[in-house]
């Protein structure tokens, strides 16, 4: 379903550059924004991430030093007094401790308490043989069964508890664990542990992460909006100016197309008049000089052609012909050209060939092909012109092929070959008069009769143009002229 949304939205892409570079300056704008977002995002999550713990890791140690100094005081004693266990209570109910131990270095547990007396054992496994390094802390998970039924309700639970339970009842305790040693002179005296629940810490931090997340999506749609609306008035002084040129290209095309009809008919009329009273080098002139008129009018006709091409409504007249007789007039034309050449031209095609389009356009379109062929096809080449017919996805299709045995174009090229004025090879193509036009005109027919075109060519051995024109009925025809 996307795909076929997708393949839908992006045939007028290539039809309006515009649009095209308007959605591609949008999707750059969104691109930037969004990394914008992301980095912002991201930071002010590891910052938060680290203020919060860090402050958690300096509270925790501070308690720490205060239950050690404590215990210390008491040394070299093993048991402290009342009040000294009341002080290490007050401590730790205080400073939110979950536990706190006092071990000897055989292992054995001289004092401690936590909030709940069942899981001591578990406790104990989390800190045995750890050896704490200056104010080092570690992050343990434990996981904690849930107790057993008491009537009474002898098993609270500590405060700001966030009980995460999974499919067994269980749940997990997030704990932030640090440790002391304490020495007696130049004797280690025991090691003095402590841990605090961080788990309501951590439902904290992965809410913050969901919300910043959250927004970011929001931003991130108001960013492509305003990327939409960026690129749009971005492309407005593009447009104006293009559509100057194009109207200059237009009028002067228009204008440019009598003065040099009358030239070409007034070289005419001299040579026909004093064409035999001239010397060979003014006859050589006179042919230069029509020649150079015949290739400006040319060029001239494919500027107006591509100009009207841009209009919102393209110059195209829909009509029921046989494509053959064209083909056989086409043929005949160029077959001299060939010949002079020592080119062989052949042709395949069905004895009729009935077409709904625009006559003149798809004889432009062959008579562009099949000169462009001729002209990239060295002497001794062949030149194969196939029209047939072909049913693709429930359509019937007409497809015209023109295979020469030319110079070939290589694959960074091959895409580029339609666009205006581009020329592979500048001096070849001037020396051949191309004027890098004939392309772009036998693309835009195609494209203004709903067809596709493109080549396939091996550099050295020649190339062929594929062109695919739907066959419409009367009706379909008429409204697809529309």
């Amino acid at each position: 379903m996307i795909s076929d949304w997708f393949s839908r939205t992006r045939l007028p892409w290539r039809k309006d550059v515009f649009v095209h570079t308007q959605t591609k300056l949008a999707f750059q704008y969104s691109v930037v924004i969004m990394i914008f977002l992301a980095l912002f995002i991201t930071i002010v999550y590891f910052m938060v991430h680290f203020a919060i713990f860090f402050e958690q890791e300096r509270q925790l140690n501070t308690i720490t030093e205060q239950q050690a100094q404590i215990i210390k005081e008491s040394l070299p004693g093993e048991k402290l007094d009342q009040q000294d266990l009341d002080d290490l209570s007050t401590i730790r109910e205080s400073g939110r401790q979950f536990f706190y131990y006092y071990i000897k270095p055989d292992g054995k547990l001289l004092i401690g308490d936590e909030w709940n007396r069942r899981l001591q054992p578990q406790l104990l496994k989390l800190v045995q043989g750890w050896t704490p390094g200056i104010r080092e802390v570690r992050y343990e998970t434990m996981t904690v069964s849930p107790p057993p039924y008491n009537k009474r309700g002898a098993n609270a639970s500590p405060p700001n508890k966030v009980k995460v339970k999974n499919k067994e009842g269980d749940r997990e305790i997030n704990l932030m664990i640090t440790g002391q040693r304490i020495y007696h002179g130049n004797e280690l005296a025991g090691t003095l542990y402590t841990g605090r629940e961080i788990s309501y810490t951590y439902e904290l931090i992965k809410r913050l992460l969901t919300i910043l997340i959250v927004l970011g999506v929001l931003f991130l749609g108001g960013a492509v909006l305003l990327s939409y609306f960026m690129s749009k008035r971005a492309m407005i002084p593009i447009q104006q100016s293009f559509q100057r040129q194009k109207e200059f290209v237009a009028d002067a095309s228009h204008e440019l197309r009598t003065p040099l009809s009358i030239l070409n008919s007034s070289l005419d009329v001299f040579e026909m008049e004093d064409g035999e009273q001239l010397s060979d080098f003014s006859k050589n002139v006179l042919v230069n000089m029509k020649d150079e008129v015949k290739r400006m009018a040319k060029m001239v006709s494919d500027l107006l052609t591509l100009a009207r091409s841009e209009t919102d409504r393209p110059d195209i007249t829909i009509e029921r012909f046989d494509l053959v007789p064209s083909i056989e007039q086409l043929i005949s034309s160029t077959s001299t050209l060939a010949q002079s050449k020592n080119i062989s031209l052949h042709h395949h095609m069905p004895s009729i060939l009935i077409v709904y389009g625009d006559h003149e356009r798809i004889k432009q379109l062959l008579y562009i092909l099949v000169d462009n062929a001729i002209k990239y096809t060295p002497p001794g080449g062949e030149i194969h012109l196939t029209v047939s017919l072909e049913t693709r996805e429930k359509q019937t299709l007409i497809l015209i092929k023109v295979q020469d045995t030319g110079v070939g174009i290589a694959p960074e090229h091959a895409e580029r070959i339609f666009d205006r004025f581009y020329r592979v090879e500048k001096n070849r193509s001037r020396k051949m008069g191309g004027t890098g036009l004939g392309l772009a005109i036998a693309k835009w027919i195609v494209e203004s009769h709903h067809g596709s075109i493109y080549v396939s060519s091996v550099p050295g051995r020649g190339s062929t143009f594929t062109v695919a024109l739907p066959i419409f009925s009367g009706k379909t025809a008429k409204s697809a002229a529309k």
